[in-house]
């Protein structure tokens, strides 16, 4: 048990916003699912933005679909801090992924309020629009939007019901023809801090409640299509088949062997959504989709496998007549963590005995887009068995508290002319 004194902040304000944030979107018993630019995204957009008004924070929902609440400072000349995360879900989600990043930001610049301290610099917190990626599969949405980081076609991107993002930012209230004056000018933001879950199990080995994150890793996602020829099932001799699942299965299957190769390196690779056409019991497979998810700290190795994947596609194509196409979703370097940020983070954890432990992020958050215009840092709370992107996803309210406590005092330092500049 971790020994802590002189907590400020208002644990049960927090809680009870995280609970009442769970209930929109809920699904099974501590599930949720609020996909972004959906009915349940704009309740919880709605009620998000009740509560920075009522702590006195000024309010705006930007055409990228990103909740913004703004507290101004003294001098209004120096770039923002800004502080938060994001409220959308994965379809199959949990309560604490990105939720606590926005409601601890919350609590801690109303805390801020409360207790009379007024920041040099204005303090924005921000829910980003769909950071997920999970509907229109591509994440970061609102973050990269804000930071001028979208590429082309994004808004004709389409859900699995065939509306495009352009559609459904509409239907949010959102003007994709206002996108060029909402991008932040160049050195406006001055630093950004995210409190996130830590969706891994590192914290949980320790004994700790609560993280420094020291970087996230890159990612590079992949649409990988295998395309063949269909047939009768009951017909086609198996050595005159060109079958695009049976290649695919072969792609995955090395895939996997592949990013084990080096157990004690942070790499991973994931193949989470696959697709068939014509996708019948008796019709041989004529063409397959499926995504790659790979991430490293090391570009050298994630480089690399990146070109024996390649090389494997080529070779399965070749074995079982198939021709192949790819488009690639994301690419990132893996991003650091500012050490004047972290040295106020370790500091602040100092001031109520928190032990810190260091760890990097395997999983991409809204830091990432952020990392590429100003210095960022982060702090990962406790999860329960690893686990997140699930409904059994569980922090505890007091890892929670700390975690919030820890950005409340790292706020208010940075607020203060040795850190804030």
């Amino acid at each position: 048990m971790q020994t802590t004194t002189g907590k400020i902040i208002n644990q049960l304000r927090l809680d009870d916003r995280i609970e009442q944030l769970s209930r929109i979107g809920r699904i099974v018993e501590t599930g949720v699912c609020r996909l972004a630019l959906t009915p349940e995204d704009m309740e919880g957009i709605i009620q998000v933005r009740l509560w920075m008004e009522e702590a006195g924070l000024v309010t705006r929902l930007d055409p990228f679909g990103n909740l913004i609440g703004r507290l101004e400072g003294t001098d209004s000349s120096l770039p923002i801090l800004m502080i938060g995360s994001h409220i959308d879900s994965q379809p199959y989600g949990g309560r604490y992924d990105g939720a606590i990043g926005v409601l601890g930001a919350l609590e801690a610049v109303q805390c801020l309020m409360e207790q009379g301290i007024r920041p040099r610099m204005p303090i924005e917190v921000i829910a980003f629009c769909d950071e997920e990626g999970s509907r229109f599969n591509k994440g970061l949405f609102g973050s990269r939007g804000i930071t001028g980081q979208l590429e082309e076609g994004e808004l004709e991107r389409e859900d699995k019901n065939g509306v495009t993002r352009r559609e459904a930012l509409q239907a949010f209230g959102c003007a994709p023809e206002q996108f060029a004056e909402a991008i932040y000018p160049a050195g406006s933001i001055g630093s950004y801090l995210e409190l996130h879950i830590e969706q891994g199990p590192v914290l949980e080995s320790l004994d700790a409640p609560v993280g420094l994150v020291t970087g996230i890793s890159g990612p590079l996602w992949l649409t990988v299509t295998m395309k063949g020829v269909a047939g009768h099932a009951g017909s086609v001799p198996m050595g005159m088949r060109h079958d695009a699942l049976v290649g695919s299965a072969k792609v995955i299957a090395a895939f996997d062997d592949m990013v084990r190769e080096e157990p004690e390196a942070p790499t991973v690779g994931t193949v989470g959504s696959l697709s068939v056409f014509p996708d019948s019991r008796n019709i041989i497979p004529e063409q397959v989709s499926f995504t790659v998810d790979l991430r490293d700290m090391e570009m050298e190795r994630r480089n690399r496998l990146e070109g024996r994947l390649m090389s494997l596609l080529d070779d399965v194509s070749s074995q079982y007549g198939l021709t192949y196409s790819l488009t690639e979703d994301t690419n990132s370097e893996p991003r650091y963590c500012a050490e004047r940020i972290k040295n106020a983070i370790r500091s602040s954890a100092e001031e109520i005995g928190l032990p810190l432990p260091e760890l990097m992020s395997g999983p991409f958050h809204d830091a990432l887009a952020l990392s590429y215009v100003c210095d960022y840092g982060m702090i990962f709370v406790r999860s329960k068995d690893g686990i997140s992107h699930h409904p059994s996803e569980y922090s505890s309210p007091e890892d929670i508290a700390l975690g919030t406590e820890v950005l409340y005092r790292t706020i208010r330092q940075m607020c203060s002319p040795e850190v804030g500049e």
